[in-house]
């Protein structure tokens, strides 16, 4: 009996607290469909604060698929991989290495060019003189067009657990013009209350980083996927910092939170929804390779971030830094996919003359060398495969092949075409000519 490939160690790469409600559902609709119980599914959610005991038995029963395409163990594969998990790790009992029935067989790309490890960190460093008018008019100038209107949040509730959450839809009906128009009008105030209300100061305030249409702030009021959000708080700020800027992210504002992240406002620039998603997707993948563990539940082009300008807590939520890395996506992309290459560095023809390099040994005279490769072509029935095996046989014995001396050497013939009575019946005849 074939023995099973095991789902559960690949849940250690895959942190419930970073996935939106649908990933998370998704790995438990892959765990049920691949037979495992439910324990294991309630065993790993329990790390994420989110957890409710109460509600996960039935949440499990209701897990099916309906007659649509189900979710596989693929789905949990996909998620570990994106996270660091290379099906390379696990080998057989011979010490082989395998690969499983998802997995690509292909030159795969690892992405991952930064090790945590030996990342210094770069402090974040706040603004010498705490102006917030100047903190708002600067984000809201790097992100949107004067015509685009504005979501923002200032609003909140204190929930159980001591953390505050956002209360309401906030403000979405004014365009950035009307804001800037403000924020020139009461500069000498240098409060932020006049213009977007006043925030508890406990709690902070938020901003959405793409513009709406006026009319609300779901996903469909989204008018332009321009941007996405890079959060992430499993390293320390200044190692968030220095990571954000070693892959060159196209950050159009790098915000300090105020609590234990630093927000990434990232150009996406897609055309469409299904471009964003596309483009949000493998953003996280890197960030995640390479040390990054990004929160998945920003997925949502619609999500709020936080907004520069205000207090939160013990600690000012403030700009860091405008228009660093890369100056778009298409550039990020191209920088990214050519690290990640494995074509040889370019090379100087001047240095290359100044070489006088040794050449391979000949193993056919005024043919080939060792090496180097050959294409036998002509049309259907000219001898092709008969002329490879006559050479073949002559470079094993070390005899001409069509008058051209042969070096001896071992052969490998690998036969596409003729069945193995005939291949054996030709070598023959060959052999004895």
């Amino acid at each position: 009996m074939e023995e099973k490939f095991d789902l559960v160690p690949l849940l250690e790469y895959i942190s419930p607290a970073s996935l939106d409600y649908l990933d998370w559902v998704s790995v438990g609709m892959a765990l049920k469909f691949e037979g495992y119980s439910f324990d294991v599914w309630d065993s790993w959610s329990q790390a994420d604060s989110r957890y409710n005991a109460r509600e996960m038995e039935s949440k499990w029963e209701s897990l099916g698929h309906s007659g649509s395409t189900p979710v596989t163990g693929a789905f949990i594969t996909m998620k570990a991989k994106e996270n660091g998990w290379s099906s390379q790790s696990f080998k057989g009992n011979d010490g082989n290495e395998f690969l499983g029935w998802d997995d690509e067989v292909s030159a795969s790309r690892d992405y991952k060019f930064i090790d945590k490890s030996w990342v210094e960190g770069q402090e974040i460093r706040g603004p010498d003189h705490w102006n917030p008018i100047e903190q708002l008019k600067t984000y809201i100038q790097t992100l949107f067009k004067n015509d685009d209107y504005v979501g923002y949040v200032v609003n909140s509730w204190l929930r159980d657990d001591g953390k505050y959450s956002v209360s309401g839809a906030g403000n979405f009906a004014r365009t950035a013009e009307e804001i800037l128009n403000d924020l020139e009008k009461y500069k000498n105030e240098n409060d932020l209350g006049f213009i977007v209300g006043d925030s508890d100061p406990k709690a902070g305030a938020w901003i959405r980083f793409n513009p709406l249409d006026g009319k609300g702030v779901k996903n469909d009021n989204v008018t332009d996927f321009k941007y996405a959000l890079v959060e992430s708080d499993n390293l320390s700020l200044d190692k968030q910092n220095a990571i954000m800027r070693e892959l060159e992210l196209p950050i159009a504002a790098l915000v300090y939170s105020g609590s234990k992240s630093v927000h990434a406002i990232v150009r996406v620039d897609a055309k469409d929804k299904n471009e964003y998603r596309e483009r949000v997707e493998y953003l996280y993948k890197i960030c995640n390779k390479n040390g990054l563990q990004v929160d998945g539940q920003n997925k949502n082009p619609s999500r709020l971030s936080r907004m520069p300008g205000v207090i939160r807590g013990e600690h000012k939520q403030f700009l860091i830094d405008t228009n660093i890395g890369k100056t778009n996506w298409e550039e990020w992309q191209t920088y990214i996919e050519d690290l990640n290459d494995d074509l040889p560095e370019f090379e100087s023809l001047a240095d290359m003359f100044e070489e006088d390099p040794q050449l391979a040994p000949v193993l056919i005279d005024e043919v080939l060398r060792r090496g180097h490769k050959m294409l036998i072509a002509g049309p259907s029935k000219a001898g092709k495969s008969f002329a490879l095996m006559e050479m073949c046989i002559a470079i094993a014995e070390g005899i001409p092949w069509f008058g051209f001396n042969c070096e001896r050497g071992k052969v490998l013939y690998i036969n596409m075409e003729l069945d193995r009575p005939q291949l054996i019946n030709d070598s023959k005849i060959f052999t004895k000519e």
